[in-house]
């Protein structure tokens, strides 16, 4: 199981790996705004655990295992912040999706996307919902 520090880092690895040929140290330190010992050190961590091969100062490459979770946390950050799109949270959704990947169970992850599927599937249930907080928004500021 990964720690949610490692988790940043590997879901950082596996977007620069999609959209670059070649990922290094500096890349992901520039990317997080970390420093390169703290960088050194994850990928330290994510190398013994399987999921990337790294010689210093070379090239990151993600294994199999490495891929396949860093696919699994991208999905994660983009559902909720889909989720939160979708419930109109009035706030950062960036920051408020990272602050939420890393806390919530699988199983929790798995209702979330149901309910967002269902909400695709019922257009008009989702208007309501919609309407709905509309609504409530507005009472509130009146008060």
């Amino acid at each position: 199981m990964l720690s949610p520090s490692l988790e940043d880092y590997l879901e950082e690895i596996y977007r620069f790996s999609v959209s670059h040929d070649i990922v290094r140290v500096t890349d992901i330190s520039h990317k997080l705004n970390v420093k390169l010992p703290s960088v050194t050190k994850a990928v330290g961590k994510l190398r013994a655990g399987g999921y990337i091969t790294y010689q210093k100062y070379g090239v990151i490459g993600l294994t199999d295992k490495g891929r396949q979770t860093g696919g699994y946390l991208v999905e994660r950050n983009t559902l909720l912040q889909e989720f939160l799109r979708t419930i109109c949270a009035d706030c950062d959704v960036d920051a408020e999706a990272e602050a939420m990947e890393h806390y919530l169970s699988k199983t929790t992850i798995v209702s979330i996307q149901h309910l967002m599927v269902f909400m695709k599937e019922h257009p008009t249930t989702y208007q309501q919902f919609v309407d709905y907080v509309q609504q409530s928004k507005k009472k509130d500021k009146e008060r």
